[in-house]
């Protein structure tokens, strides 16, 4: 039993829509209060506040303030959890101290149990049932339906989400393959049977920066510089969905073929750390284009379904790109050659393809790190007894 969460589009009437927003600016206050209650009492009277403590004064503050009792209990504790949250990874140190946020920047607020909503539906469109605000129609389709566990209601772009979690039991179906995987800017995906998918340049085909560019042209907070803005949020929204279905398509291509997949191990926050020069920065821009951490979660997720292997080469110690997949012959190349030639058997490849045969290697224990000697090393991911007992 796993968790999935799945995201529906929201169609509120009129009258709905009006006390859904009435409903995010009071958790927006809420979230705000919780700050302010935390900040003062540390800096005034050395006290720590903690979340119990916020949660126990609930009752009373809805005493106070009767228009927070229709929201329910349990998603105004969900939303002072989510101070604790901030708290929490600032304490760790994984973010800055909390701030408050505008009414504008707060998207929307959880149901983190059964209580006060009531999916309708078996997983394909429906409805979705509030307290004390009625049923709203409700549009997507889940490839798993299972129980309904919470639920997120959030606004994005003007318009109304409903993001449900839920356990079940996936099936997907998956081959008998294994494929080494190597990701890049021009060419997205490189396999190692020679397969490559090229990168498919959403924002850059959007135009976004002459709409930026026109923007800046018009007068601050006019008519115009309105509409430009809604422009720009259209279009922001309208690349991130076709990255996000173009991943999703791509991961599940891959997963449906092969049950052992092998690719690099990239850290990237660190190579998409911002630069000076204006090639970094234009380098930067390609790869969040492409979207390689979000791919390979997906891989790595919809495998899991499958009770395939996700394995992960350690690049500095493999170095794909320099590594012959045919000796283990090991040369450096510059980025500007893209095919891959080697001085010691003679092996043409391309450069991409050549780096994905090499982290399957290794993934199957036939890796080579010097030319002239061969050895077997396996990797324990997860085991291979698991491949072993599996069906496939």
């Amino acid at each position: 039993m796993v968790t999935r969460r799945i995201t529906y589009r929201l169609y509120p009437t009129k009258a709905q829509e009006a006390k859904l927003y009435e409903w995010r600016r009071l958790h927006a206050y809420l979230y705000n209060a919780c700050i302010e209650n935390r900040r003062t009492s540390y800096q005034r009277f050395g006290k720590s506040i903690n979340y119990y403590d916020q949660q126990n004064a609930l009752p009373q503050f809805k005493e106070c303030w009767p228009e927070y009792k229709p929201l329910g209990s349990h998603a105004l504790q969900a939303t002072v959890k989510r101070v604790d949250f901030a708290y929490q990874r600032f304490f760790k140190g994984l973010g800055g101290y909390p701030k408050f946020k505008s009414i504008r920047h707060y998207s929307g607020w959880t149901y983190p149990c059964k209580s006060g909503w009531k999916a309708l539906t078996d997983g394909k469109n429906g409805s979705l049932k509030i307290t004390n605000l009625g049923t709203i129609r409700m549009r997507g389709q889940a490839r798993t339906w299972g129980t309904p566990k919470t639920c997120t209601l959030f606004l994005r772009n003007r318009k109304w989400y409903a993001s449900i979690t839920v356990d079940c039991i996936p099936q997907r179906a998956t081959g008998t393959g294994a494929i080494g995987i190597d990701f890049g800017v021009l060419t997205a995906v490189a396999l190692s049977d020679g397969t490559k998918i090229e990168a498919p340049r959403f924002a850059r085909n959007a135009q976004i920066s002459k709409l930026q560019k026109k923007l800046r042209r018009k007068k601050k907070f006019s008519r115009a510089w309105k509409k430009g803005q809604n422009r720009i949020r259209t279009a922001h929204r309208k690349v991130a969905n076709q990255r996000q279905n173009w991943s999703h398509q791509v991961a599940a291509q891959i997963v449906s073929c092969h049950s052992l997949v092998a690719t690099e191990k990239l850290n990237v926050k660190g190579m998409t750390r911002s630069g000076k020069s204006h090639g970094k920065r234009g380098l930067n821009r390609s790869m969040f284009d492409v979207g390689i951490g979000n791919l390979t979660q997906l891989i790595q997720y919809k495998l899991s379904e499958t009770e395939g292997l996700f394995v992960e080469v350690p690049t500095r110690k493999v170095k794909p790109s320099q590594t012959c997949p045919n000796c283990g012959h090991q040369e450096k190349k510059d980025l500007s050659v893209r095919t891959h030639c080697c001085e010691q058997c003679g092996y043409t490849e391309d450069r991409d393809v050549a780096a994905a045969q090499v982290m399957l290697n290794w993934a199957l224990g036939t890796r080579v790190f010097r030319c002239g000697e061969e050895g077997s090393t396996w990797t324990h991911c997860g085991g291979f007894k698991q491949l072993s007992s599996s069906k496939h």
